[in-house]
């Protein structure tokens, strides 16, 4: 498939409310989408890194930049994802500016051939269940209104933000308001050490699904270790990064679940890869969301409806995050999201409302 050119494209996306979690505040989503041109077709990825580098070392400035000087130059004459995936390796880190341009040149190669990224991937259902992540409060009573908002949506699970100061009440007002039938999970975002393990133990009182990368993203020993001194059962996001990653915290006992985001592994080739290690070991899997539009939230659900995603993830409407978003809305129906069924990512951005919150562009001609 050759490529004649590839657009790097700056869009603005406010937030319908601020999204707090332990690393900061964020009011609107800075997204870089990058769009390779085919003779054959077009086809669309999105980068996920914030516009600091709070959540990973990434950053939106530097995704750009890294794809404009080094990543596409290095792409090899009629790529295909895979070859694309080959050819990114050498380049260290910089997973989510080359999941970005990986996800493009594989959604153009299938809308060429007509088959969707669900069937590419090996989606075994039709549609998905979504869970809601729910950032931290200014108060309880505040939290229980959004908590109560969401269930009264449809959203079939609850994960809720924590961070130290923020843990053991939160968690459990909300069970105490809407009992133990409504799955709840709690997610860190490594703001906690092993110091902290007698606190964090008393979460499993509260029947959680799991808690979601307590500790640091580069010490899979300590998570082994606070594994062993827990019920509630530990699941990786930030420590894992590759398959590597995720075989190493399967050997070690640092995670008994996986949460998957394309964007954080490299894209979704490895994204499949790791599903398919977690299958062959039994250990679960679940979709992370990165406050995606709808580019991105169409590859996500795809992935979601894989065998081996067994717990909902956080594929959640668009409504969620934003009042308008660039492609026709993913909406809530009972539950869960339709996976897309068109060619590639089976949606594709709304002109006038991309032009709209456009902030820059740049034409990179192959």
């Amino acid at each position: 498939m050759k490529i004649t050119g590839i657009e790097l494209r700056r869009i603005a996306m406010p937030l319908r409310a601020p999204f707090r979690t332990s690393f900061g505040v964020e009011t609107a989503r800075d997204v870089l989408l990058v769009r390779v041109v085919t003779p054959e077709a077009e086809g669309w990825g999105e980068c996920v890194a914030m516009t600091e580098p709070l959540y990973n070392s990434e950053y939106v400035d530097g995704a750009a930049d890294v794809l404009r000087r080094f990543l596409i130059p290095a792409l090899p004459e009629g790529a295909d994802a895979i070859a694309v995936k080959r050819a990114l390796k050498p380049f260290k880190g910089h997973k989510m500016a080359k999941a970005a341009l990986e996800t493009a040149v594989l959604d153009a190669q299938l809308r060429a051939r007509g088959e969707s990224f669900g069937s590419y991937l090996g989606a075994s259902r039709e549609r998905v269940p979504c869970g809601v992540s729910v950032g931290i409060m200014d108060s309880i009573p505040e939290l229980l209104d959004a908590v109560e908002g969401f269930i009264g949506e449809g959203y079939v699970r609850i994960k809720l933000k924590i961070q130290p100061g923020w843990d053991l009440a939160p968690v459990r007002a909300v069970r105490e308001r809407f009992g133990d039938d409504v799955l709840l999970q709690v997610d860190a975002n490594a703001a906690y050490t092993l110091a902290d393990a007698r606190q964090l133990a008393k979460l499993d009182a509260f029947d959680l699904l799991l808690i979601e990368q307590p500790l640091a993203d580069d010490d899979l020993i300590q998570h082994a270790a606070l594994a062993k001194l827990m019920s509630t059962p530990i699941c990786l996001d930030e420590s894992i990064e590759s398959v590597e990653d995720a075989a190493a915290a399967i050997t070690l006992g640092a995670a008994s679940i996986i949460n998957v985001k394309p964007g954080r592994v490299g894209g979704y080739l490895e994204a499949k890869a790791i599903h398919d290690l977690c299958v062959a070991h039994g250990v679960p899997v679940w979709c992370g969301g990165m406050l995606e539009t709808g580019l991105g939230r169409a590859a996500n659900v795809a992935l979601a409806a894989l065998p081996g995603f067994t717990l909902p993830g956080d594929t959640s409407a668009s409504r969620r995050y934003f009042a308008t978003d660039i492609t026709t809305p993913f909406e809530l129906a009972d539950g869960h999201l339709d996976v897309p069924t068109g060619p590639g990512l089976g949606v594709e951005p709304i002109a006038d409302i991309l032009d709209d919150v456009t902030t820059a562009g740049e034409w990179i001609k192959l």
